[in-house]
């Protein structure tokens, strides 16, 4: 069987969630007999052809010159070199620049798209540009065969905005199990010392609710925020903290083992996110044994339940940083994590869960047109940019 993956930067992971899962989903899946490529971007670091025994094409990319709109180049350039190579199916992580080309997919291939969070509700979009990735997820729904949610959340939304059915399939993690202590001296940090947020630093992940609280809190434990400070909104943070000396900007970190050692041993974790599906960082949180402290919505307690402190606002952040831990109740809470990662979450599951899906779809090209029939009856194709 042949799959192709587009919608990423590429593999290696070098970027973020859909990268990391398509780096361990086209190994899996090689692994299992699977004929794999995955579309990568010109000026990813990694050159070779190969990886793992997964196909590497390289496209070009000029969103390095260009800003957001190189993107939508990139994505033309993949989906127009799908058309050349026989692909049974073709796996799209996303839909916000691709689906703009989705007429162009090949229709000899099988199209199934992970439609991701609800991006067209991220804060830190213009009306203008909220309005379009709503154009753009119908786009992504009306050209594809079948969808993926990551989340129950996500799933039931597709289900109630567009009639459509979804398979449920999760990110992945795989548990953190060779702790080294070490890793702490480069950050001035003691284990357990310290408290810890790892996210792209924008609004919508609470990022200064998190700050507010702990400036407003008895707390003088120092909390690294680790995440790419060298942005309007990064400086804006540095500025407004500045006078607050345990609050302490790291920076973007990439290496996995320095950022789940910083998580494994870090007092209370942040989970800032309010927008999305099933988000990598939390699950890396949860894998690396971390007591959490997470945004208060759907999305996050359909993952976390009861085994996490929740917030809404600075106020709560503060009130549990200044309410002393049990220690017995955080090693419960930690566990029934690790529990849940090893039954849901593990790449191995996930892995099994995409090739099952596969298996599902490849041999039934009759219901492929049918659904795509479907999905024109429904009027998806009336939908102009705009619409709700």
């Amino acid at each position: 069987m042949k799959i192709a993956i587009i919608g990423t930067r590429g593999i290696p992971n070098n970027y973020g969630g859909f990268e990391q899962c398509a780096e361990y989903l086209s190994k899996g899946l090689v692994q299992k007999g699977f004929d794999v490529t995955v579309y990568n971007s010109h000026n990813h670091p990694y050159k070779d052809s190969t990886w793992h025994g997964v196909k590497i094409v390289h496209k070009y990319d000029p969103e390095y010159k260009i800003g957001t709109a190189g993107q939508f180049i990139y994505d033309f350039n993949c989906i127009m070199d799908t058309r050349n190579s026989k692909f049974d199916i073709i796996l799209q992580l996303g839909y916000t620049s691709s689906s703009f080309w989705g007429r162009l997919l090949p229709k000899t291939s099988i199209i199934t798209t992970n439609m991701d969070g609800l991006e067209w509700k991220r804060t830190k979009f213009s009306k203008t540009v909220q309005r379009f990735l709503l154009f753009a997820e119908k786009l992504g729904v009306k050209y594809s065969d079948h969808l993926i949610s990551d989340s129950k959340g996500i799933q039931k939304y597709l289900r109630k905005k567009y009639s459509v059915d979804s398979t449920f399939i999760p990110y992945g993690t795989n548990l953190f199990t060779t702790p080294n202590e070490k890793v702490l001296s480069q950050y001035d940090v003691s284990a357990y010392k310290y408290d810890l947020l790892i996210a792209r630093l924008e609004p919508e992940n609470s990022i200064v609710s998190i700050l507010e609280g702990v400036k407003l809190s008895n707390s003088s434990r120092k909390i690294l925020v680790v995440g790419p400070h060298k942005t309007e909104f990064g400086e804006y943070l540095k500025e407004r903290y500045k006078d607050t000396n345990n609050i302490i900007f790291i920076g973007g970190i990439y290496e996995t083992d320095i950022l789940n050692n910083l998580r494994y041993f870090s007092n209370i974790y942040f989970h800032g996110h309010t927008v999305g599906g099933t988000n990598p960082s939390l699950l890396e949180a949860m894998s690396s044994s971390c007591y959490i402290c997470s945004h208060n919505n759907l999305f996050n307690r359909a993952i976390l339940g009861k085994d996490a402190l929740y917030f809404k606002t600075a106020t709560d952040i503060a009130n549990h940083l200044n309410t002393k831990i049990d220690i017995n109740y955080r090693m419960q809470i930690i566990e029934n994590n690790l529990i849940k990662i090893r039954n849901e979450y593990s790449w191995e599951t996930i892995v099994n869960s995409y090739a099952n899906h596969f298996y599902e779809i490849i041999g039934t090209e009759s219901s492929r047109l049918k659904s795509r029939k479907d999905i024109e009856k429904r009027g998806l194709l009336k939908y102009s940019f705009g619409q709700s």
